[in-house]
């Protein structure tokens, strides 16, 4: 699919599909919508009286209009004062689903962007586009579509934004690399193919790999992470990629993933009805942060920064982890272990510790940790924990402008309390009320100076359910967030 950032407008472009958005101060239709309207013998008025086009967020309706323009799409972007990046994001992608679905191998995009940067909207139309008609193909015999691709797509009145149009393309290489993560199955995803996937983006950008095995973790005294580790048949792959730009650096970060590519919840056993069978989501964390570097890697900013994720599996034999047992981390922390299904934190704490002493300006973890964070937020939304004002409000624009949702929860110190231990320093879980916030409590204990955030995302990283621009399955979340906040 080739994009162009054209200086024609609706008035003037050709091709296969012409798709006009429209809010809903633009109707009545007036001025160069009118004067479409008027060229193509009022069709387009007819096609708003017919649906009942409202130009409502979500609204789409299409027609055959002749031979210059085979199709008109319109969709709609809601109210003129609130078109957003966001917005265009979610209006592009549904031009591009109802131009594939009237089987168009060309796309010319008619979208106002009001007071958005016009960088920022060729940006996030591309985005919607990309996102939108990207298909997981790799584990069906034969393919459910057979619709004819989309080739060409034209921004029209967007001209010299073909650098924008490029960044667009890597968000969306790091978005695609970790929903093909999350949607592989746990046979194929595994701490080894997590270490090649960085081995790969390594070699491609020129970036540094380091990858610990059981015996270097052990000296590093790894001793919460290879608790989980020590069920599975599997090694372990502590993963650190490092990104370095050309330069003194601006300014030094770390991304650390949550890396479970299968979690059986150990002797704490995920019985049936318990989402067993989707919990090769659960290195969802890793997913994003991989995805992210392959991002980082094509748009080589001025940032240094390192990708960590301590993968592994949580399974259950003769070595398992028992309830009662007690670990010690890298920092000397001991803790017992209530429950064997709360061990992404368990891996985290290590991972926050080597991360720590690279000498970072700050450093975001992010995991499928809680269910406790679904149930507070649902499934769209990721929660965010940090004792840093600076920190947490930075990740906050960065997810608003790339578009996914995130909220700033409460860090309610008296909550750790729950969790001490009369036989170690604390114990891994603490009562059920409140757990994602004593998750990210006990995530606290491994950070010492560094500022840190911890974002929960349990909800987003996959959905039963078409999204605006994905459909049912792995979302991708967090990687247009942290590749924002890196740019930032």
């Amino acid at each position: 699919m080739e994009f162009y950032a054209s200086d024609q407008s609706c008035l003037t472009w050709s091709g296969d599909c012409l798709a006009i958005g429209l809010t809903e101060a633009d109707l009545p239709l007036s001025g160069r919508l009118a004067e479409l309207d008027g060229r193509v013998s009022g069709l387009i008025q007819e096609l708003v009286d017919e649906v009942d086009f409202k130009g409502k967020v979500g609204d789409t309706a299409s027609t055959r209009v002749g031979s210059t323009v085979r199709k008109l799409g319109l969709v709609g972007l809601g109210a003129a004062d609130t078109v957003t990046s966001e917005s265009l994001r979610r209006a592009a992608a549904s031009a591009a689903r109802l131009a594939k679905a009237e089987k168009s191998g060309q796309l010319g995009l008619s979208l106002p962007w009001g007071s958005v940067d016009p960088a920022m909207a060729a940006q996030a139309m591309a985005e919607g586009i990309i996102l939108a008609l990207y298909e997981d193909t790799r584990f069906k015999s034969e393919s459910d579509t057979q619709s004819k691709p989309l080739e060409q797509v034209s921004l029209l009145e967007l001209p010299g934004q073909e650098a924008a149009i490029q960044t667009a393309w890597a968000v969306c290489h790091g978005v695609i690399l970790a929903r093909d993560l999350v949607s592989a199955p746990p046979n194929v995803v595994t701490p080894a193919k997590l270490a090649e996937t960085a081995a790969e983006i390594a070699s491609t950008y020129g970036m540094e790999l380091e990858v610990l095995e059981r015996e270097d973790c052990e000296k590093l005294g790894m001793g919460a992470y290879l608790g989980v580790a020590q069920a599975s048949d599997l090694p372990p792959k502590f993963i650190h990629l490092t990104y370095r730009p050309n330069g003194t650096p601006r300014r030094k970060l770390a991304i650390i993933g949550k890396g479970l590519t299968f979690d059986s919840g150990g002797l704490n056993l995920k019985v049936s009805g318990s989402g067993i069978e989707t919990m090769k989501i659960d290195m969802g964390g890793a997913a994003a942060t991989f995805g992210t570097a392959k991002t980082i890697g094509e748009l080589q900013p001025d940032v240094e920064v390192h990708f960590i994720s301590a993968a592994t599996e949580n399974m259950i034999s003769g070595h398992a982890l028992r309830p009662g047992d007690i670990l010690t981390a890298s920092n000397g922390k001991t803790i017992e272990v209530n429950n064997t299904d709360a061990e992404g934190r368990l891996t985290l704490a290590d991972a926050l510790v080597f991360a720590e002493k690279l000498g970072l300006d700050a450093m975001v973890d992010l995991a499928t940790l809680t269910g406790a964070s679904i149930i507070a937020l649902g499934d769209d939304i990721g929660s965010l924990f940090s004792p840093y004002d600076d920190l947490a409000q930075a990740l906050s624009q960065a997810a608003e402008t790339a578009g996914e949702k995130l909220w700033r929860m409460p860090l309610e110190e008296k909550y750790f309390e729950g969790m001490k231990s009369v036989v170690a320093d604390m114990k891994n879980t603490g009562p059920r009320p409140g757990g994602s916030i004593t998750a990210a409590l006990f995530l606290k204990q491994f950070v010492k100076d560094t500022n840190w955030a911890h974002l929960d995302i349990a909800g987003p990283v996959w959905s039963e359910k078409e999204g605006p621009y994905h459909p049912p399955g792995a979302t991708g979340y967090g990687v247009r967030t942290l590749v924002q906040w890196v740019l930032s």
